[in-house]
């Protein structure tokens, strides 16, 4: 059977066709509408209890939460395409460890951004300024811990590309992009130097092409 990957074209689901692109992984979308509540219709909750995308249904395996999705197909296929997860135990550590940093300092937010100003509308509700303004502050200073990071290694892990700049992409496409906000990477040279590296991956650009940001039917213009 066909691995299927539920959810919408929105970043976390973009997370997990990038890794699946890189392991060289065939598979098929079940688009979900959030707009329209598919996400908390009986047959969806029975693969996610609590009506969140992406999901992955491999077969009689199904899996949810895209990090957790990502490590999975990065150990797999660990043979099979790009090694995102270091050739050591001590690099499997940093990437580990830069995967959680994305996860707990760097998504917040970045998603509180992206709410704000490119969904609040659509959502129903104003851009809340002073969310945004506290939002780009704590942003610059994960930002700036990259950037000395990234003096010392081309990638967060270190010299070899990784699920923990993998997992960058989705959220950071809509910062430098939709968003306006290109400055908050080019101000940087060695975050801007990165950026520049991991966005021009072949993989990511025929994934954009082949599933181009949406916003709720609309082409998102980058």
């Amino acid at each position: 059977m066909v691995l299927k990957v539920y959810g919408p074209t929105f970043a976390s689901t973009k997370r997990v066709m990038a890794c699946l692109m890189e392991k060289e992984v065939e598979f098929e979308t079940v688009p979900i509408d959030i707009l329209k509540g598919d996400h908390k219709h009986p047959q969806f909750l029975q693969l996610q209890p609590f009506g969140v995308v992406p999901v992955i249904q491999d077969g009689d395996y199904t899996l949810f939460e895209s990090r957790a999705i990502i490590r999975y197909y990065a150990e797999k296929y660990k043979s099979q395409g790009s090694d995102l997860l270091g050739k050591t135990i001590e690099e499997r550590g940093l990437v580990e460890q830069w995967l959680e940093v994305e996860a707990h300092n760097f998504h917040p937010p970045i998603y509180d951004l992206v709410i704000q100003i490119l969904f609040s509308s659509k959502l129903g509700f104003p851009a809340d300024q002073d969310v945004i303004k506290e939002s780009e502050e704590k942003l610059g200073k994960v930002l700036d811990i990259y950037e000395e990071r990234l003096s010392k290694s081309k990638y967060l892990a270190g010299d070899f590309f990784s699920l923990a700049d993998l997992s960058h992409l989705p959220f950071t496409h809509y910062l430098t992009g939709a968003m306006n906000k290109d400055y908050m990477i080019r101000d940087r040279k060695n975050v801007s130097a990165w950026w520049d590296d991991i966005s021009n991956r072949p993989s990511w650009k025929k994934l954009l092409q082949l599933y181009p940001y949406l916003i709720f039917g609309n082409v998102l213009q980058v």
